[in-house]
């Protein structure tokens, strides 16, 4: 008999839950961004493109008060979440998480504080047309004291063709970049993983984006009607390490590779 595999074993929504997502540090950036705002904090997160849903399954454990609403068009990660991750939760605070599976930019919900769309899952909506199209949807939903969230990475490692590796405990995550076109800037990228028996996963995750530029989002926000959209980067210590703490910034730093946020405020 064949022994199986670490790879045959795997599931790859908990190894992508383990290597790309920090629900603790986005909860936090939430609630210090919104509270230095609005001066309270927001209570009703929609979390888009939401995948596994930790992050709102988290939001709900935050506190009794918070409710979450979680939009993806995958019909099967939805219910992977609903299996696995509700199971975390006490029966209020599943009574205060909602999964909605449909197209971010036809989702209708009620006023929303805040709308999160993070792990550059946005950057799929490749022209102009398209991407204003979802800021002005979320524009739309948001409470009258709201925000929009986003991220993006950039740097000259961003247009490179690459394998980045980064080992965990029981695996390594592997980064890969396999395309890029200059003239759309359009950038495929895939997530594998490999583990010390020598089995892996190849592109388990594909990523179809284009690579989007701060200035470009940051207009488009203004134009799909938000008051302000700055950028908070990252601060790092003497070492010259990241530090986990974001701080608005007007010009930014010109490193190879960076990691930023993009806060879009909505006030009437």
């Amino acid at each position: 008999m064949k022994k199986k595999t670490i790879a045959s074993l795997a599931d790859i929504n908990e190894l992508y839950e383990q290597s790309v997502q920090s629900p603790e540090a986005e909860i936090e950036f939430i609630n210090r961004t919104y509270k230095s705002i609005f001066k309270h904090f927001p209570r009703i997160f929609r979390e888009d493109f939401a995948g596994t849903s930790l992050l709102s399954t988290m939001w709900v454990q935050e506190s009794k008060l918070n409710k979450a609403i979680a939009v993806d068009l995958d019909k099967d990660v939805l219910e992977w979440a609903s299996n696995r991750n509700l199971s975390k939760l006490s029966e209020m605070e599943r009574a205060r998480i909602r999964f909605i599976n449909e197209d971010v930019v036809k989702v209708k919900t009620s006023p929303i504080d805040v709308i999160g769309a993070f792990n550059f899952s946005y950057w799929v909506f490749k022209s102009r047309d398209m991407l204003l199209t979802y800021f002005k949807s979320c524009f739309n939903q948001l409470d009258s004291e709201g925000l929009l969230l986003l991220d993006a990475f950039g740097g000259s490692d961003a247009y490179v063709e690459q394998k980045e590796r980064t080992k965990h405990k029981e695996f390594t995550y592997v980064w890969y970049q396999s395309c890029f076109k200059p003239v759309t800037n359009e950038l495929l990228c895939h997530i594998e993983f490999e583990f010390p028996d020598g089995s892996s996963l190849p592109k388990v995750f594909t990523y179809d984006w284009r690579l989007w530029t701060l200035p470009e989002i940051k207009e488009l926000l203004l134009e799909a009607g938000f008051q302000t959209a700055q950028v908070y980067w990252e601060r790092e210590d003497k070492k010259g390490e990241g530090t986990g703490y974001f701080k608005e910034e007007a010009s930014g730093v010109n490193d190879t590779a960076w990691v930023v946020y993009l806060v879009a405020k909505k006030e009437s």
